[in-house]
């Protein structure tokens, strides 16, 4: 199942996405699928231009990062792989949807895309096991997890370098039954593939992350997990359009812009 948060001017509501490429449509739903049961309105609306895909989700409480997920790209930024998640906070305005633009802040040069799988949350979780932990999972959407390069190495700490306005973009949509053992994740600038990865090579599974992280902080539902990028992390600057694919889920295409 694939859901949908959109808006054709008006407020934002929630659908089911039906169909192929070329051919979609979006079936309305009564109200947010994460809070309430999916119940169409009968209503189904064609995702043509004058239909605005959003943020799949906007985090409620938070949205937790995991560094260092690959050892490829712990390797490429000269970091040890941690021997237990390596957890970060962006905050729920960081987070923008499909086609938003991607703002360089001011105070960097030097802006990174990293490609990841995002987790979302649907039930409340504390202390989950592992074995029990997927059973706490809405579904995936994928994300890109921009980051400020040149401020992270000389901050220290990642707030400024990962938590800005813009900095998570999430979509195209949440699958809700998704197998995330072995997934491609990559990332293309200006079409030019940059990353390309297998979740198969995460450090910590879904699973293993979200327990966790539960462990540390209550999930609440609507909650996005970012899941670590693989190798290939590299610049972005004005002008490029940035697009992250998960296999079996969907492209997450952002602009860039640097703001005089």
């Amino acid at each position: 199942m694939r859901i949908a948060r959109f808006t054709t001017g008006d407020d934002p509501r929630y659908a089911l996405v039906d169909g192929e490429p070329g051919s979609l449509e979006l079936v309305v739903l009564s109200g947010d699928p994460i809070y309430m049961p999916v119940q169409p309105t009968g209503e189904r609306v064609p995702l043509t231009d004058s239909v605005r895909l959003l943020a799949p989700v906007i985090p409620r409480s938070k949205v937790i990062g995991v560094g260092r997920n690959y050892a490829a790209h712990a390797a490429e930024l000269g970091n040890d792989v941690p021997t237990t998640p390596l957890l970060f906070l962006k905050p729920n305005t960081s987070v923008i949807g499909p086609d938003d633009p991607i703002v360089l802040p001011s105070y960097s040069e030097e802006v990174h895309h990293e490609a990841e799988l995002a987790v979302v949350i649907g039930k409340i979780t504390k202390n989950v096991p592992p074995e029990k932990a997927l059973a706490q999972v809405f579904g995936y959407t994928a994300a890109n997890d921009v980051t400020a390069r040149d401020v992270q190495r000389t901050d220290g700490q990642w707030t400024r370098a990962k938590g800005f306005d813009t900095s998570c973009p999430l979509g195209p949509w949440i699958v809700t039954d998704l197998d995330t053992d072995d997934l491609r994740v990559t990332a293309r600038v200006n079409g030019d593939l940059r990353q390309d990865g297998r979740t198969s090579a995460m450090v910590f599974d879904v699973a293993h992350l979200v327990s966790f992280i539960s462990e540390v902080f209550t999930l609440l539902p609507g909650d996005v997990i970012l899941t670590g990028t693989p190798a290939g992390v590299g610049p972005v600057v004005h002008a490029d359009v940035v697009e992250i694919e998960i296999e079996d889920l969907g492209v997450l295409r952002n602009p860039v812009i640097r703001r005089s």
